[in-house]
């Protein structure tokens, strides 16, 4: 259930992923200021997969060096899963590398399915997760835990972050 409610309270968040029942809906990317300088057309498609497929992960446990649903992910292992399985690209398979990829991204430009990178082990770009808006990410925290969602405003996370990234979709 509370994986339920988990996608529920971040889906709520980010009503520009639903998908317009009519061709004369009106455009949602217009209405979300993050999203007023995206692409259209596929990039947006790419773009709702990626969070819909990231989230879907929730609640899969914590593995180091993990990079599938059936045994587990560490945080690049989710990370290179949705986006080599969404989009098709093959990523760095760690969190520095890939902080080395895509174009940065400033904190106030985030959009959704832009890389987000934190210190977390004394080292810069150490973890790294997907920005899903409204200054939330979905990531793969550490040994015990599961694939969940958390807020970048929360201090432990706002003081460990290094970065983001948009890669080309």
């Amino acid at each position: 259930m509370k994986k339920i409610t988990t996608l529920v309270a971040v889906l709520g968040s980010l009503v520009w992923v639903a998908p317009a029942a009519a061709s004369d809906a009106p455009d949602s990317t217009t209405d979300n200021p993050a999203m007023q300088a995206a692409a259209p057309g596929g990039y947006l498609e790419t773009v709702r997969e990626v969070i819909f497929y990231s989230l879907s992960m929730v609640g899969i446990n914590y593995r180091w060096g993990g990079t599938s649903p059936q045994t587990g992910f560490d945080c690049s292992g989710l990370v290179g899963h949705v986006f080599r399985q969404i989009a098709g690209l093959v990523l760095p398979r760690d969190s520095y590398a890939m902080a080395r990829i895509g174009q940065p991204v400033t904190v106030d430009d985030l959009r959704p399915g832009d890389l987000v990178f934190f210190n977390t082990m004394r080292r810069p770009f150490s973890h790294v997760g997907i920005y899903l808006g409204d200054k939330r990410f979905v990531h793969a925290p550490s040994a015990g835990k599961t694939v969940h969602v958390v807020d970048m405003t929360d201090p432990y996370w706002s003081a460990r972050y290094n970065g983001a990234r948009r890669i080309d979709l």
